[in-house]
């Protein structure tokens, strides 16, 4: 017998709406009890299952879209792995871009705050920054 949907869920550190989410974006399979010989109308969920959620959890770690892992997910059972390359450049180029922001708007702050530790006198340099 396999996983009830509490026990998917607890072992991808997710909460169960959240597998049930993934089911209805067809991320996950939906498996019926008759299919799986599940009892009283319960769901039973096999190790496949829970490799596909441990492969979501990872690329939304990675930063991919929903609908860029359901693609993957795709190439992965029809083994495409230029496409599965180009779709990984093309995140690592979205990182860097991000990253680039996130530095700059890290200087800037980091600027500003020794401004404002550096006097007292005058309205205070990262409020009016904003402004």
């Amino acid at each position: 017998m396999g996983m009830t949907i509490s026990e998917l869920a607890r072992g991808a550190g997710v909460g169960v709406e959240t597998v049930r989410f993934y089911q209805r974006k067809g991320l996950i399979f939906d498996p019926r009890p008759a299919q799986l010989g599940g009892a009283k109308g319960r769901r039973h969920y096999g190790p496949e299952e829970a490799r596909r959620l441990r492969f979501i959890r990872t690329a939304q770690e990675a930063g991919f879209t929903l609908r860029e892992i359901a693609e993957l997910l795709e190439l992965d059972s029809g083994n495409d792995r230029p496409r599965a390359r180009e779709m990984a450049r093309a995140r690592i180029a979205d990182l860097d871009a991000k990253i680039e922001t996130l530095t700059r708007a890290r200087d800037k702050l980091r600027k500003l705050a020794r401004d404002c530790a550096g006097s007292s006198n005058g309205p205070c340099p990262i409020i009016a920054s904003f402004e």
